[in-house]
């Protein structure tokens, strides 16, 4: 058995900086099989910071206070998940999530995933312009040396990073 405080999980934000907080607690408590994340985002910040899926690995998001919207597919549909609702992704679905831009909507949410607790850098894809195509297409995505999103257009194989 594990037990944890939220306070006392290490904040690990993004590279990309989209919010201030987000705390991995399926990392303290060890889990193998389940992501967990907790967030705290101001207004306008994201989970993620783009449009994105995982191949590997279903989401929810719970948002626990305030008023988040995902865009979903490569559409961009917009969802609005208020405080108290819970939204669900499948493998393969593209989305992003982000705190509703309004003045005092702070959006407490909880990122769980199945059937890791760590993402195969390998399923995941972001929907990105590239610089070689000009136009918003599948990247594969990953994490350099440096720590930095790093992607890889699969019409092109153009690779930047961010």
């Amino acid at each position: 058995m594990e037990k944890v405080t939220i306070d006392d999980v290490r904040n690990e934000v993004n590279p990309l900086q989209v919010h201030d907080v987000r705390r991995p607690v399926s990392d303290v408590l060890g889990t193998e099989h389940f992501a967990m994340n907790y967030f705290e985002l101001g207004p306008g910040d994201s989970f993620s910071g783009g449009l994105h899926t995982h191949h590997d690995q279903e989401e929810v998001f719970y948002i626990e206070s305030g008023t988040a919207e995902f865009e979903v597919g490569q559409d961009r549909q917009k969802v609005t998940v208020d405080e108290g609702e819970v939204i669900r992704f499948e493998p393969g679905e593209f989305q992003t999530g982000y705190a509703v831009e309004e003045e005092g909507n702070e959006v407490v949410g909880w990122a769980l995933g199945a059937p890791t607790s760590q993402h195969d850098w390998e399923e995941l894809e972001s929907m990105i312009v590239c610089q070689e195509c000009e136009e918003e297409l599948p990247h594969q995505t990953g994490i350099n040396d440096d720590g930095r999103f790093e992607f890889t257009c699969t019409e092109c194989g153009n690779v930047f990073a961010m």
